[in-house]
């Protein structure tokens, strides 16, 4: 029941109607979606500490709007004006750039809004669009790519992986091997121009293409150290090579814990049979399409923004000896990248993120 040192909160029919309508807003107008629950519910009799714990909002906050609406009534929930210039856009209007973007197709068979689309839509200008745009963090123009993977074991083998990363087993070692294939040895058909005051390093947007090499990788989670070997293919005779590489490397003392991808060349017969000689490698996959669990790709990312992106090279052989270089300087002073989430928490995030795409209506 209400504290009988508040006023209770007694709704018209209209207001009724209308703070529902706010209310059951899904996706847009969020803040008031929220203060309209907290009237509500305190017009049900529901105190402001219940009506805090219910809407998951502190008890200031529930305490604030229910005042805000017994003195100004439905106009208490909009926001406070702020000092300066006036506004010339109103609520409404905003609110109704905002849902268009969010919930509307744009006109024309266009695949996404323009600020001059909407502002034609809307009957605003671009500038007003474009900082509505700005203050609520909404980019039309720009997607980013996504991919769940649909591997049956995808919970176990997230646990596998990740609890080498947090606990990795004693007097072992735990190497995250993959290929980056396809590096081409590209160079450029002009020299590249260097960074002067105030003008960024130039480069040709054409480049001529000499040929291309793989690159087999084991970065060893506790060091950060890496052994490579280049290849210029990828097949599983080349992935034994490899293997007999770190056998040879690494003290015979130690166990070995490969986490690796499921390309068809890490399961061959053959690849088998040599594992099965060789009992102290242990072989520990990953998902389907979550390379974001191998720790060797963040390393491919430092070697190709460091090191391939912006280099030019005329064979092959000239780009295999350079990438051996940088592995070498690399190898003097490694940097292990350390893995700060358990396996529960990914598995949290990611059921969090299917429940908020599901509720999309996508």
């Amino acid at each position: 029941m209400a504290s009988p040192k508040l006023d209770p909160v007694v709704l018209s029919d209209e207001e009724r109607q209308v703070l529902e309508g706010w209310a059951r807003r899904r996706k847009t107008a969020q803040a008031l979606a929220l203060r309209s629950r907290i009237v509500l519910a305190c017009a049900a009799g529901r105190s402001v500490t219940e009506v805090a714990a219910d809407l998951a909002t502190s008890r200031s906050t529930a305490g604030k709007w229910r005042s805000r609406f017994l003195e100004e009534r439905l106009r208490g929930l909009n926001d406070e004006p702020r000092p300066g210039r006036p506004r010339t856009i109103t609520d409404e209007q905003v609110e109704k750039v905002i849902a268009a973007t969010l919930e509307q197709q744009p006109p024309g068979g266009d695949t996404h809004w323009s600020t001059r689309s909407m502002a034609r839509s809307s009957g605003t200008n671009q500038t007003a669009v474009s900082r509505i745009w700005r203050a609520f963090g909404l980019k039309p123009h720009a997607v980013e790519t996504w991919k769940l993977s649909t591997d049956p074991q995808f919970i176990d083998k997230v646990r596998d992986v990740v609890g080498l990363y947090m606990a990795p087993p004693e007097n072992a070692l735990v190497l995250c091997v993959d290929e980056k294939s396809q590096i081409q040895a590209l160079d450029r058909t002009a020299p590249i121009l260097p960074m002067l005051p105030a003008t960024p390093a130039r480069m040709t947007h054409d480049y001529v293409r000499n040929g291309t090499t793989s690159l087999f990788a084991a970065f060893d989670l506790a060091s950060g150290s890496v052994i490579a070997q280049p290849y210029r293919r990828h097949r599983h005779q080349e992935f034994l090579r490899f293997l007999k590489l770190i056998d040879a490397a690494v003290p015979k003392g130690l166990d070995l814990h490969l986490v690796l991808d499921n390309y068809a060349t890490h399961k061959t017969p053959v690849i088998k049979d040599w594992l099965l000689k060789h009992p102290r490698f242990h072989l520990h996959f990953t998902p389907t399409s979550s390379s974001w669990l191998n720790l060797v790709e963040r390393w491919f990312a430092e070697l190709t923004n460091r090191k391939l992106r912006r280099s030019a090279h005329r064979s092959v052989t000239e780009l295999e000896n350079d990438i051996r270089k940088w592995i070498n300087e690399w190898n003097k002073d490694p940097k292990p990248f350390v893995w700060t989430k358990s396996a529960d928490e990914i598995l949290k995030t990611l059921a969090e993120y299917c429940q908020r795409i599901n509720d999309s209506g996508h």
